[in-house]
């Protein structure tokens, strides 16, 4: 018979659990209350790790289920005590304790819209944005030397937890910020604060990065700058990273270090050559010619070497421009009735139609119109063999 639940509450898991259960179930819940993700939950997690450090040694979950908590404390585990929450957090997810890893602050992340001329070109734009810096007046403590005293109510967590009985080995834990604080774990007297931050440590300022994009840089490309984040007291800085979104080109489509685009000719220059100008993103002019008795099919590809975008930290090379054409054919009746003969016999001979038999039918060509839904004279035929409305059924 279990004589407290309190530990099982707190893992989520009933006291007939086995040892694989309780493992996933503490993986899971330290994953979420850990410290590095969730600062203000350590009480959480200390409650935590010390309900699976009791539960997963079988030694010293059987003294809690015939004793409770208090035969734990009454030095069953051995007079070692619990362990460091983090050090249970390591075994199962590796890595050292926070204490020993470098604090951070978050990275702040902007998306920079650059155009393809941008990206083939290289160009330096510059960015204005907003970011946390440490108060030069107070040097980030808040207020006067001596000033910040640590919140007694909170002990300095900005938090507080309290653990209410339900019933018997039942009990709740509330966890609220610390209304004395506010939740920063500090207090300041108000005469004492900085007058330049009024105690917030930080203040807002105006920052301009120049970021340089460089020629042959893709879509979705990252620049960092390192240590550019907003500052807070006692962390380094996090980066400021910045990800190009190009937009949609009028004439060019990048894929990988190609170009590619459409360009329309008329049917005479794909029978008879033309020459046509095509306008560079660095606005050059290229001239690209097509002779007589090349004859070019409709959305046929070709390509023009080292015209495409420069390679990345290699400007020098570039991929291939390709184009693809696209022939705009006559309207209909463009040429007199009596000049097709003349028109015909320029041209490679049609296909001659094999001959007509009794059971060939003839029909008629009409231009297509994809809401058409005409059905001809199905309607007319269904209408001999029954009535239009469908079958009736007889009523008395």
């Amino acid at each position: 018979m279990v004589k407290e639940t309190g530990y099982y509450d707190i893992l989520g898991v009933k006291p007939q659990a086995n040892a694989d259960e309780i493992k996933k179930a503490y993986r899971k819940l330290a994953l979420k209350y850990h410290p590095d993700k969730n600062p203000n939950e350590g009480e959480k997690f200390k409650l935590i790790s010390q309900a699976y450090e009791v539960l997963s040694d079988p030694k010293k979950r059987d003294l809690y289920d015939q004793g409770g908590e208090q035969a734990i404390k009454e030095g069953g585990i051995g007079g070692g005590g619990f362990s460091a929450p983090m050090d249970i957090f390591d075994m199962f997810f590796g890595g050292g304790s926070r204490m020993h890893r470098e604090k951070r602050g978050k990275d702040v992340v902007h998306q920079l819209s650059v155009s393809l001329g941008d990206l083939y070109n290289g160009v330096t734009r510059k960015l204005a944005l907003q970011k946390n810096v440490i108060c030069e007046k107070c040097e980030g403590r808040g207020g006067k030397k001596g000033a910040v005293e640590k919140c007694s109510t909170c002990k300095g967590r900005g938090i507080q937890v309290h653990i209410q009985q339900l019933g018997p080995g039942m009990v709740q834990q509330i966890q609220t910020m610390c209304s004395e604080c506010q939740g920063q774990g500090e207090r300041i007297n108000p005469k004492d604060k900085c007058k330049v931050c009024n105690g917030k440590k930080v203040n807002r300022e105006k920052k301009i990065l120049e970021v340089h994009i460089d020629k042959g840089m893709k879509d979705g490309q990252r620049i960092t700058f390192h240590g550019e984040g907003d500052q807070e007291p006692g962390l380094e800085s996090g980066d400021v990273i910045i990800v190009l979104d190009q937009q949609d080109h009028a004439v060019f489509r990048r894929q990988e270090d190609n170009l590619i685009m459409k360009l329309d000719i008329e049917l005479v220059e794909a029978l008879c050559g033309f020459k046509r100008t095509i306008q560079t993103l660095d606005n050059r002019v290229l001239i690209i010619t097509s002779h007589p008795g090349e004859v070019v099919k409709h959305g046929s590809l070709k390509s023009v070497f080292n015209e495409g975008m420069p390679i990345y930290r290699d400007p020098f090379q570039k991929g291939n421009l390709i184009i693809q054409f696209m022939v705009n054919f006559p309207n209909k009746f463009w040429l007199p009735a009596s000049k097709l003969p003349l028109l015909e016999s320029l041209l490679p001979p049609r296909e001659e139609m094999s001959m007509m038999t009794d059971d060939m039918e003839e029909v008629e060509l009409t231009e297509y119109t994809p809401n058409d839904r005409r059905y001809g004279n199905s309607s007319e035929a269904y209408e001999e063999d029954g009535p239009r409305g469908g079958v009736q059924c007889q009523t008395s």
